[in-house]
């Protein structure tokens, strides 16, 4: 086991002995019930801290959605943590004893403070929020919530219909590219990956190459968009959760040598700027037309609202391409997460600022940020052009791609996100062999399958 891992066990012990020593139980908090107001059922004054991640969005969304909850409840005072290095701030507190109540925080990021919670059974059961009424509406949550965004493993960590992640704000993601660049050509938007490998020749002759990325982890939302257009949500699911020998059945062989034929249409440069500093640089290839493509989320408009671009550019984003005429078409859409450790001290509180996470008024302030809650009629208040992203999946033929990697316990020197996406640098220059990158990703899905939860 990882020190870090190790560490998180003995504090959760240590606390987990502190409580029992001071009379206090998980289950009497969980009987203690909650009023309208998200306090204690006595109507005590509660401070219930919230830990946030400050993204693009900033941190100044969170201080209006704090004001907004505690002028609805009166007995509740939010106590804020935002931080850009989020983990390694509140991890001495943890270690101490001390846990938020609330946790804006997802998985797949370097620190890996949530997967590491979900492995040692530290997140909070937050099942019952969906069936919870929105703070201040006459709705519950689960009637709000747009299909398909609770029944994923990225929600579900252990593989049944438990959730102990809520999904926060989404962002499709697809291929984006220049409008006006294939308008000014007669290029037609590929459906398939034939017509996407046959418009990479056109390109080259004009000395445009086909693809870019900004570093190889953009290929998570690439990779999982292949994977359901192969072989569809049940293969994509046997992948998730580590099916014996599923990533070198035919279905994952063709979107892994898929993968490696874009090396030969790829930018010459985006190797050795697919890194976190430089990684603007492919971005950039788009807004400068040396590039047809790149896997992106919508975030990238905002990301790059400052930097110079072609005459008349104006941005575009398409589902990945299917593997058959008339085949399925798939954006997969990114969400954030929001989850209550099982160490929290006010945890019928935190549900209820969770299920206040989907109420208009929420919804409103996060969407004056530039964050999107996954919630019926959040596209039709989207400006015209965040419209079109948003409205990806009203394409006849086009279909939402969620999901990610069941939970595991601890595997030393097991990594299957590492081994998936992290080596495509090494494939797309040549040094690593598709058979190569295919084997070893089966050796780690080996490898973790005995340790799912």
């Amino acid at each position: 086991m990882k020190l870090k891992n190790f560490l998180l066990a003995l504090s959760l012990l240590l606390v987990a002995f502190g409580l029992a020593a001071c009379g206090g139980n998980e289950d009497d908090n969980a009987d203690s019930g909650s009023n309208d107001d998200g306090s204690g059922s006595d109507g005590e004054e509660v401070t219930l801290h919230v830990a946030a991640l400050e993204s693009a969005y900033g941190k100044e969304v969170w201080e209006n959605v704090a004001e907004e909850y505690e002028a609805l409840n009166d007995n509740v005072t939010i106590d804020l943590t935002i931080a850009k290095n989020l983990e390694e701030v509140i991890r001495p507190e943890m270690q101490a004893g001390d846990y938020p109540d609330v946790f804006l925080l997802a998985t797949d990021r370097e620190e890996a403070l949530t997967e590491t919670m979900i492995k040692e059974n530290g997140v909070e059961d937050i099942t019952d929020v969906l069936t919870m009424e929105v703070p201040g509406e006459d709705v519950k949550v689960e009637d709000k919530l747009l299909d398909g965004f609770t029944d994923t493993l990225a929600t579900n960590p252990y593989g049944d219909d438990e959730m102990y992640l809520a999904p926060m704000f989404y962002s499709p993601t697809g291929l984006f590219y220049n409008e006006t660049l294939l308008e000014e050509h007669g290029w037609d938007i590929p459906e398939t990956w034939e017509e996407m490998f046959e418009l990479g020749d056109k390109a080259e002759e004009e000395g445009i190459s086909l693809f870019t990325y900004p570093i190889a982890g953009y290929f998570d939302t690439l990779v999982g968009s292949m994977l359901y257009a192969s072989g569809g949500p049940d293969f994509f699911n046997s992948a998730m959760t580590y099916e014996e020998d599923i990533w070198e059945s035919e279905d994952a062989t063709r979107v892994f040598e898929t993968v490696e034929k874009l090396s030969d249409y790829l930018h010459p440069n985006t190797v050795a700027n697919a890194n976190p500093n430089d990684f603007t640089k492919n971005q950039q290839l788009i807004l400068d037309n040396e590039a047809l493509f790149m896997p992106n989320g919508s975030w990238v408009i905002d990301e790059m609202s400052e930097a110079p671009r072609a005459d008349d550019f104006k941005w575009g984003m398409m589902p990945i391409p299917a593997y058959e005429d008339g085949g399925d078409r798939y954006a997969f859409t990114f969400f954030e997460q929001i989850w209550i450790p099982k160490e929290a001290e006010n945890i019928d509180a935190a549900k209820n600022f969770i299920a206040y996470m989907y109420s208009d008024e929420a919804a409103d302030t996060f969407l004056d940020a530039g964050a999107v809650q996954p919630i019926d009629g959040i596209v039709e208040k989207l400006d015209e052009e965040k419209e079109i992203y948003y409205g990806i999946y009203e394409e006849g033929d086009v279909l939402p791609a969620m999901g990610t990697f069941a939970s595991t316990d601890p595997v030393p020197g097991a990594n299957i996100s590492e081994e998936l996406y992290e080596k495509i640098d090494s494939v797309m220059s040549g040094k690593t062999s598709v058979e190569d990158w295919q084997k070893s990703v089966e050796e780690v899905s080996d490898k973790l399958r005995p340790a799912m939860k």
